[in-house]
């Protein structure tokens, strides 16, 4: 499905509908309407069809780069494959996936590319190779897998972190950002309350942990089954890792005490666990 989200952005959905997915993934084309060539965000799964329809929703435009908010495979397993076909740089934060010639992304260093800037937004605790995407002339922001248009995203432990996380969150809302284009999920225009709604949500969750170590719960998976009860099993896996990743951070804090091998935490304090 190909549908346009703004004058300049238009999101072409891949076919890989899944609970973490939703949809799908979000794979975006932007340019401004009279530019010759195009930027591609997150070409998506290695599939052809995806990536014709991708093509396609380039309107002749050339592909000028490719840009990936992450490697996660839903995002990034076509990505060489599309750099290669359109003959156009692949630019990522993630050692060893950018191509010859691409830019590097960094804070501060703004891409010019199909008659738009673009910033990158280095952004990492979804994963740490994780790079949100500024578009100045829209006030808006591609979010990847750090914000979600539907839901709350996942912090991947080990290689997500709980204390980035928070911190990239806390970046991307004092950018104000007007619209936010996620890579799950439909168009957010309410952005600054949704990244809020976020913040919120983790320090919630966070107490939740504290309170189930406090209740006896050890193990992560514990921790899973009462803080997530209400939540689908089949996503129980996914929360797990996010379990882990506030409990490796509350222990970063020294407001939890893991053991030895890390399988098991208590409350942090003395008379406690």
């Amino acid at each position: 499905m190909t549908e346009a989200w703004s004058p300049r952005v238009t999101r072409v959905l891949a076919p890989n509908p899944s609970p973490l997915t939703l949809e799908g993934t979000n794979t975006f084309v932007v340019a401004e309407p009279d530019a010759a060539t195009a930027v591609v965000i997150d070409p998506g799964p290695a599939d052809d069809g995806h990536a014709q329809a991708v093509v396609r929703a380039c309107a002749g435009r050339r592909v000028e780069l490719v840009l990936l908010t992450h490697t996660h495979v839903d995002h990034a397993e076509g990505a060489r494959a599309f750099a290669g076909r359109a003959g156009a740089p692949l630019a990522a934060l993630a050692p060893g996936w950018a191509s010859p010639g691409a830019p590097v992304l960094a804070a501060g260093d703004p891409l010019a590319a199909a008659g738009l800037e673009l910033r990158p937004l280095p952004t990492p605790g979804h994963a740490a190779d994780h790079c949100c995407f500024e578009l100045a002339a829209e006030r808006a922001v591609f979010t990847g897998d750090h914000v979600l248009g539907r839901g709350t995203t996942v912090v991947e432990w080990p290689g997500g972190d709980m204390a980035d996380y928070l911190a990239s969150l806390e970046l991307l809302r004092d950018r104000r950002p007007e619209r936010l284009y996620p890579g799950h999920g439909p168009l957010v225009g309410d952005a600054v309350a949704r990244v809020e709604g976020y913040l919120a949500h983790r320090l919630d969750r966070e107490a939740q942990v504290l309170a189930a170590l406090a209740a006896g719960d050890r193990t992560p998976a514990e921790v899973v089954a009462r803080v997530y009860a209400a939540v689908d099993p089949a996503l129980h896996p996914a929360a797990e890792l996010s379990v882990r990743a506030h409990l490796a951070k509350l222990a970063g804090e020294g407001r939890a005490v893991a053991d030895g091998d890390g399988e098991r935490f208590h409350p942090a304090g003395p008379g406690q666990g």
